[in-house]
């Protein structure tokens, strides 16, 4: 009869446990980004989902909120901190609030190439950044991508900083951005970004300083007949995830979560550079005329910058912009 009772109680436990499972169902990881699914930011985070849940074999699930659904910069933030969001995407110059060092991004003309952006962000400038995130409950998992910014215009082809003197361009609030511009002769107009397609359709503003990857799918092409490949600020976002979220899954479920970003990351950005390549074969048919800027004109527009380095460097710091300098020299 004890030996009855025993294997009674055994089945119960068992049966109890397996639809506590059922019941608790998979880990569930809201994650929000500002991009259209179409972007290669948006790709990317369906491919982590994609992975992800393929590789836990269900036991994760991942919802997205593309397009800024989730609400804006500092809703994810808040969303981070109290784990109603375990996951989200912001562009550095948001992070300010958090470490001036993360303004090391708004300077312009600092990056020559793509390889010399991967030498911040995943070494100790940009990682030591991130750190700064960690006594409000979010860790900095690493950087993705939106690339370089160029100058989009619906007035006439831009070779020269004569050519841009007086063009009404739309920029971010940066004070960095817009001291940048209005050191190359422009006249820098910030606008908020669902705007901005109405803002350049209406002829509101004369253009954009935008990258080859937002301006493509957000359809600005049709709005903007000319652009001028400058590269003049690089900008990266920073994948946040919640501390408390990352806390509360075993060793083995937070070690596939990081390294399936880290996978991920990579993509994010092959697709990206990819991206603009293909873009810029395809701009031709949709009636854009291409100019590059020749080395030679582009150090001039660096030069012309220069005072926005000696504007922002007590606060982003001397030493760390010498150190930025001397790594990508390396």
């Amino acid at each position: 009869m004890t030996r009855l009772k025993t294997i009674i109680a055994t089945l119960m436990i068992t049966l109890f446990l397996a639809t506590s499972s059922a019941v608790a169902g998979p880990i569930v990881i809201k994650l929000a980004h500002p991009n259209v699914p179409q972007h290669p930011m948006g790709q990317a985070f369906e491919k982590f989902k994609e992975l992800l849940e393929e590789r836990s074999n269900g036991e994760f699930r991942v919802d997205i909120f593309d397009s800024s659904k989730f609400g804006n910069f500092d809703s994810v933030v808040q969303g981070l901190q109290f784990n109603m969001l375990q996951m989200g995407s912001a562009g550095t110059a948001n992070l300010s609030p958090f470490s001036d060092e993360f303004l090391i991004f708004d300077l312009p003309f600092l990056f020559p190439d793509y390889p010399s952006t991967d030498k911040i962000t995943d070494g100790p400038i940009g990682m030591n950044a991130s750190k700064a995130l960690e006594k409000s409950g979010i860790i900095g998992l690493g950087y993705i991508e939106i690339g370089f910014r160029n100058l989009w215009n619906n007035k006439k082809s831009v070779t020269t900083m004569a050519d841009a003197k007086g063009l009404k361009i739309r920029s971010t609030p940066s004070k960095a951005h817009i001291a940048t511009l209005k050191s190359l002769g422009m006249n820098p107009t910030p606008i908020s970004w669902g705007e901005v397609y109405t803002a350049l359709q209406q002829k509101t503003v004369d253009g954009i300083d935008i990258d080859l990857n937002l301006a493509w799918h957000n359809n600005f092409p049709e709005v903007n007949n000319n652009v001028t490949i400058v590269n003049s600020f690089y900008s990266p976002h920073l994948v946040m995830i919640s501390k408390r979220f990352l806390d509360s899954l075993s060793p083995k479920n937070k070690e596939l979560v990081l390294k399936t970003f880290d996978e991920v990351k990579l993509y994010e950005r092959k697709l990206i550079r990819d991206g603009e390549k293909e873009i810029l074969g395809k701009l031709e048919d949709k009636g854009v005329t291409v100019t590059v800027l020749t080395p030679e004109e582009r150090e001039n527009w660096k030069k012309a910058t220069e005072g926005v380095y000696k504007k922002f460097e007590k606060r982003i710091g001397k030493e760390l912009i010498e150190q930025a300098k001397a790594t990508i020299a390396e």
